[in-house]
């Protein structure tokens, strides 16, 4: 009877993750393929701005901005942790972190897995406070 309910479970458990994963690949953002115009405004943490305008043919974000040598920062789990922009390196002892917006409004993923379409126009700012 046990072996039967472990059985049971590990049926279960898969068909679960053939759910999920077939999820996932429905409702990730798309992405766009050729040549893209898009935008980065960098925030420092003076206040200060910086408008950066690229052509590319890359797919998100993230290939931008590593191509461009804009960003850096630590690969993780969800991707890159940004932790330099245009030179400024955000100090962890102030609780500092780069925050990505697109057109005003955060973005709830990482930069490698923000897709990337003409026209578009992203937002790097440095804010202070977790």
């Amino acid at each position: 009877m046990n072996r039967k309910k472990t059985y049971l479970a590990g049926v279960v458990l898969v068909i679960l993750c053939i759910l999920a994963a077939v999820l996932y690949t429905q409702s990730r953002p798309e992405t766009t393929e050729g040549q893209k115009a898009l935008s980065v405004i960098v925030i420092h943490g003076d206040g200060s701005e910086k408008t950066f305008d690229y052509t590319t043919d890359a797919q998100y974000l993230g290939q931008v901005l590593e191509e461009q040598q804009l960003a850096s920062g630590t690969e993780g789990p969800y991707g890159t942790f940004i932790t330099t922009v245009d030179g400024e390196t955000a100090d962890e002892t102030k609780e500092q972190w780069w925050c990505i917006t697109k057109e005003g409004e955060m973005i709830s993923t990482s930069a490698d897995e923000a897709p990337v379409s003409d026209g578009d126009q992203y937002e790097l700012t440095l804010k202070e406070g977790y």
